[in-house]
C-alpha cells in the first residue's frame, strides 16, 4: 500500500518487531497514520488479524514499539521545492 503524504498534516509511523511471532529477528510490521493513537490502533489491529495476537502479547509487543513523526523527513517533493532556501 502507497500512502501519500500531506505537508500539511502530521504523519506518524509505529514499528513493532515481531521476531517473537515469525521467528525471524529482521522481521517488523509498521502502520501508518495522523496521530499516535492512529498506528497504534492500527498496529494493535494487525496484531489481532494477521498474527491471532491475544491481549497480552499485543501488550508485549506494543512496549517494543517504536512510533515516530514521520513528516520532516517525508514530504512530498514538490512541498520540499516551494521551501525558501
Amino acid at each position: 500500500m502507497v500512502q501519500q503524504i500531506q505537508s500539511n498534516q502530521p504523519q506518524y509511523v509505529c514499528m513493532i518487531p515481531i521476531e517473537s511471532l515469525t521467528g525471524n529477528q529482521e522481521e517488523e510490521i509498521m502502520t501508518f497514520g495522523g496521530s499516535v493513537n492512529e498506528v497504534q490502533k492500527k498496529a494493535e489491529q494487525l496484531l489481532t488479524s494477521t498474527y491471532g495476537c491475544n491481549y497480552l502479547q499485543i501488550e508485549e509487543l506494543m512496549q517494543q514499539a517504536k512510533i515516530e513523526l514521520i513528516t520532516p523527513w517525508c514530504t512530498p517533493i514538490k512541498a520540499q521545492e516551494d521551501k525558501p532556501r
